[in-house]
């Protein structure tokens, strides 16, 4: 277990050498057999970072990698693999709606306070632009 933790907060580093030698365990055929036999365990652990990798690393070994992984696990256990990407799609349009909702009770915040006076020592939201200073 304590491999598959080390891949899911290594994997996804944006300092490309962290994550490819992560990546590189796969290559050693012990922890790809004790992956293999832990799947159900495994996989869905770290199912989210290889897929965050394969949309976004910008380092294309590290890309290979992670595409060579997700296609040892999808025919390892193709049902699972499907399971663990429909699980994760779904937790990202769930991610996706609340962001949306965040943001609009920010625009909603932001516009009762542009509503009200200001007087005495009220806080007040600076927009980067009213702070530029011009010379």
């Amino acid at each position: 277990m304590i491999i598959s933790k080390l891949l899911v907060l290594s994997s996804p580093c944006i300092l490309f050498q962290v994550a490819e030698r992560a990546l590189f365990l796969w290559n050693n055929d012990q922890i790809v057999n004790l992956i293999a036999h832990n799947r159900p365990v495994i996989l869905p652990i770290i199912f989210p970072a290889l897929e965050k990798n394969a949309h976004d690393h910008w380092n294309q070994g590290v890309l290979n990698l992670t595409l060579n992984i997700r296609k040892m696990f999808s025919e390892m256990d193709d049902a699972l693999y499907l399971a663990c990407l429909d699980q994760f799609r779904e937790d990202e349009e769930r991610q996706s709606v609340l962001a949306e909702q965040r943001k609009e009770a920010w625009q909603r915040l932001e516009y009762a306070a542009s509503l009200k006076p200001i007087t005495g020592n009220t806080a007040v939201l600076v927009t980067p632009l009213a702070t530029s200073i011009a010379c």
